[in-house]
Order: C-alpha cells, then structure tokens, then sequence
C-alpha cells in the first residue's frame, strides 16, 4: 500500500475514533447549533471573511471525511450568512469535499474491487462510461440516498473526477437551495410560534417535494437527450402499433382496442404467433395422441386384453393441423378487427420513435409495443448443415415417421417432443450436457422423468456434449463425448434441435435505434417494460426473462397500461 493510501486511512480511522469518543455528534445537532446560533452570528457580523471561510473549511473537511451532520451544517450556514451566500459556500464546499470523498476511495478500494469482482462490475463499469454523468446527476437530484455512500460507490466506478465535480456541483445545487432557504428562515425564529410562519411552512414544504421535483427534471432531462436527432410528429395516426401477433401483441391490441384508443397490429406470419402454429397448441395435440397410443399399449394394466392399435402417422400430424385451425378463428384477422383493432399483414420497420413503415407506407404512433417473440436457437456445432435437421418450428411439416430421432436438448421442448415420437414408434435419442432431463427444474423432478422416458423405451445419453456432424455415405450421425471423455458415435435419420429459443430483436429497426439488449439477447426492459424510449415497450420472448405464453400475456396487459398512459403514469410489472 502507497504511503498516501496510508495516510489516507489513517484520517478516516482517526476522525472515526474521534467521533465516537469524544462524542463529537453533539455538536451537530439541531439544539446546539441553535443554542449557538446568536454568538455565531455575531462573530460573522464582525469577522464576515474568516467565519465564511471557517465554515467553508469546516463544511469541505466534514464532507471529505464523510461525518453525519451536512444537513445541519448546510442549515446553519442559511442561518448565518443569508439566502446568496449560504448557497454560494455551501455549494462549492460539498462539491469539492465530495469529490475529496470520491477521490479517496477511488485510491484505497477500486483497484481492489475492480480485480476481485472485475467480471461481475463489466455492465456497471460499462454503462457509466455511457451515461455515468446522468446516473451522478440523477442520485444528486433525488436525495434517497446517502451522499457519502455516493462518494464512496462512485468512487469504484470509471467515471472521470471532473465529471463528478461539476455533475456533482449543478446536481446539488436545487437541493442546497432548499435546505440553505429552511436554514436562514430557521434561523429567525424568536419563539415556538415561529415555526408557524408561511415562509418556514413554504421551506418545509420544498425539502419535502423534492424529491418528486426533482424525479420529473431528471425525467425531462432524460427524454430530451434520448430523443436528441429525431423529429415528434405534430399529428397521430394511432394511438399504439403492436408489432408480432402472438400471445403478447394479441392482448396488448386487446387491451388498447378495449380502452377505445386506436391500435395496428402487425404481423409478417401467421396470427396466433408460436403458441397457436408451432408451441403450444401443436405440441400438446402430438402429445395427446401419443399418450392414447401409450394407454393403448398398456391396456392390459386397465382390464383389457389384446388392446392394440397401428399408428397413423401422417394422420397424426393431420390431426395435430386440424386442432390448429380450429382455434385459428379467435387468433384470425377478422375477429380482431370486429373488436376495434387495425390488423396489418406486412413486415413493420421501426423507423423514428414515433414512425413504424410497412408495405410503403408510414404510421405515426404515440407508442409503439415491440412483442415479436423467438426462434428456435441453433447451435454452431461443426457438420450440423451437411444433415437434414428439424427444429420446433418446422418439425409439424413431417407426414413419415422417422425411424431413428435424435433430439438434442432436454429442456421441455426437447422432453416432450421426444417422449411423444417414442411413444409413436420411433427409436428416439436423447441428448444433452445436464445429468437429467429438465435441468432447471428440481432434481428429484428431472429423476422421475429419466425413469419414464427409459422405461418408454428411450436412448438417453445425458452429460454429453455434441462435438461434430457427419455422413457416411446416407447414414448421418453426430460424435459426442461424454463427461468422462469418452467419445460415442450415434446414428439418425432426422436430428431435431431443441436447445433453447432466441428472441428476435433484428431485422425491424430496434439495432438501428440503439436499443441495448440485456446479457440474455433479449430486448433491455425496466420494470415498466420500456426501452431505452420510453415510448417503446417490449413484452413476451422478445424481453424475457421467461419465454412462456401466460408470462407474454401477462407483460402485455402492464406494456399496453403505459403505452396507453403516456409517461402520465406508470405500472410496474410485479
């Protein structure tokens, strides 16, 4: 450690010990600088120079070293010295003594903290290179928090030390104001009935409102930079545009359709997104129609001797397609438009925050609610484009049984279809890295499931990693190794890839606006569902974190309350 890191800790550790000891809290509080309130005042009347620079001094020192009391200290100093040069000293002593503050943590912990929990700081450390300035700004506007704990956080952070002096300087400039007004009208009180006066009353009134105050000027602030570069329409043409016409684009054009506000829904696809044409309504009829072939072989457990029956394959799939249009009617163009909502067949393009283009024409929106959900995810596994591979999407079009299935995945997708073509006749593969089928469910759950799947005649190859496709003249396989090291070689006539879902954030204008992703890939979101705009919302696969039907559904009932609010107010998704 540096001589100056040493001394450094050495004046915290003394004034530490000092305030404990010689209770040094006492004299900063409110009844004893009022007890002292005459005798200082007196003093500054006739030594102005050398008590405004003792305070002065004496505000930078207790700041610099942290010490509970600026409050009372910023009080007094409206006391003494009036309205103007209370603000003028106390302003330019805590700037100064905050950034003392800073800078000493910056030189005792941050290269500690940076080393040892580097990996976990590299999206904080990112975003205050980015908006480090606004993120200052915004915690000296609102006083919630302690302004030495400040100090000392920002301290480890990248941020540069004269940008923390002078965000620090105009940030807490409105708060001093406040506090050094409550102080010159404390400071006349001359009885208990004083505190009665409108002007005390009216200081009072602003600490208190501060904060609200000074949310909706960091609010104001943030807009105007966001949207720097782009151009609000005068003139509406809708209210809300829904991109993706899924789970969360449904009910969110419901919800704003049942507000009677207008609303277009865009889709490039087919209405009913994933969950009506390749989630969960397809999936759970293939399931169905396993499970009776299941039971069908099993009869004899239920009484019934010589129980059997021939699957049907492509009748299977038939039927799994007629369920589909089926229900297509309460996901159709037609029924949402008799409920008030503008269905759009195209491919939308964010183009401003406020313009969404499609098929060459231009809608001016006030909000616009992004729900364009997922795709499966496909692996960068070497060879896997030299063989006929199948994946959530597109494993409905299959009318001939495979014979030999390999699904790579155990998640629930890779689960159920799997169990669902063993049930059916194929000799099923499964395969993935985690030790039991459903990984992020309990152990004990993925157990119980293993012992079905094995006992429904399932190959499971369960901690193992997918090294590399291939053929052999027209047999297709896939090498992998398990965790021992060992290699097996496994032979298929159709792979389905089943690893996961990734949301689709490309191809409609979010990258060109700017809008983050979270580590996740999915679209950033706050607590509100909005983007970086706060105009643009996102719910569903798209913003995660749970790629499940009811969540989206759920999203877009909060998305669809602050598109339609405007910013006027907000519901926070719980």
């Amino acid at each position: 450690m540096s001589k100056l890191r040493v001394v450094i800790v050495l004046l915290f550790a003394v004034a530490l010990f000092s305030w404990f000891w010689f209770d040094l809290g006492r004299y900063l509080n409110l009844a004893y600088v009022q007890s002292q309130l005459d005798g200082i005042r007196a003093f500054a009347a006739d030594n102005f120079l050398l008590a405004a620079g003792a305070y002065f001094l004496a505000y930078v020192l207790i700041t610099a070293l942290s010490i509970p009391g600026a409050a009372v200290i910023t009080l007094l100093g409206g006391a003494v010295f009036g309205l103007f040069w209370g603000i003028l000293l106390v302003s330019f002593a805590s700037s100064i003594g905050a950034t003392l503050a800073f800078l000493a943590a910056r030189l005792v912990l941050r290269d500690w903290v940076q080393q040892r929990f580097g990996p976990y700081l590299k999206t904080v450390n990112e975003g205050m290179r980015r908006d480090g300035a606004f993120y200052l700004f915004t915690l000296r506007m609102v006083p919630l928090f302690p302004f030495f704990l400040i100090n000392l956080v920002m301290g480890l952070t990248p941020i540069r030390v004269l940008t923390y002096y002078l965000v620090s300087q105009v940030g807490m400039l409105l708060g001093t104001a406040v506090y050094v007004n409550a102080g010159r009208e404390l400071g006349q009180l001359e009885s208990m009935g004083g505190l009665l006066s409108p002007t005390l009353i009216v200081s009072f009134a602003l600490v208190a409102i501060l904060p609200w105050l000074a949310r909706g000027i960091t609010s104001l602030i943030k807009q105007r930079k966001v949207y720097k570069g782009f151009s609000k329409p005068k003139q509406f043409d809708t209210n809300v545009v829904v991109i993706g016409a899924g789970s969360g684009g449904l009910v969110a054009s419901l919800i704003v359709a049942g507000a009677k506000a207008k609303v277009t829904l865009i889709e490039k696809h087919r209405m009913g997104g994933d969950c009506l044409n390749t989630g969960c309504v397809p999936s759970k009829s293939l399931i169905r129609s396993a499970r009776i072939a299941a039971y069908v072989s099993r009869g004899e457990e239920f009484g019934l001797r010589n129980a059997s029956a021939e699957v049907d394959f492509p009748a299977v799939m038939e039927r799994v397609q007629s369920v589909i249009r089926a229900i297509e009617p309460h996901d159709s163009v037609e029924r949402f438009t008799s409920l008030g909502v503008d269905c759009v067949q195209g491919e939308a393009k964010i183009t401003s925050p406020w313009t969404v283009e499609v098929n060459g024409q231009t809608i001016r929106t006030r909000s616009i609610i992004v729900a364009t959900g997922a795709r499966p995810a496909i692996p960068p596994i070497p060879g896997l484009e030299e063989v006929e591979y199948l994946h959530s999407d597109n494993v409905w079009e299959l009318r001939e049984r495979p014979e030999r299935l390999l699904v790579m995945g155990a998640g629930p997708i890779g689960s159920e279809l799997a169990q669902s073509f063993a049930r059916l006749g194929s000799r099923v593969t499964l395969l993935d890295m985690a030790k039991h089928p459903l990984p992020r469910e309990d152990a004990d759950a993925g157990e119980l499931l293993r012992e079905q799947m094995e006992a429904d005649g399932m190959q499971l190859l369960l901690g193992h990693e997918a090294k590399r496709f291939g053929r052999d003249g027209d047999t297709q396989y896939l090498l992998a190794e398990s965790d021992d090291g060992s290699e097996q070689k496994v032979e298929f006539d159709k792979v389905l890839i089943a690893v996961g879902r990734k949301a689709n954030v490309t191809g409609f204008g979010m990258e060109e606006l700017g809008v983050e992703l979270s580590d996740q890939g999915t679209i950033a979101v706050d607590d509100y569902l909005q983007t970086k705009y706060p105009n643009i919302l996102a719910c569903g696969d798209v913003a995660g974190p749970y790629q499940f039907t009811h969540m989206a559904s759920y999203q877009a009932w909060f998305a669809a309350l602050n598109a339609l609010a405007g910013g006027l107010k907000k519901f926070r998704v719980k």
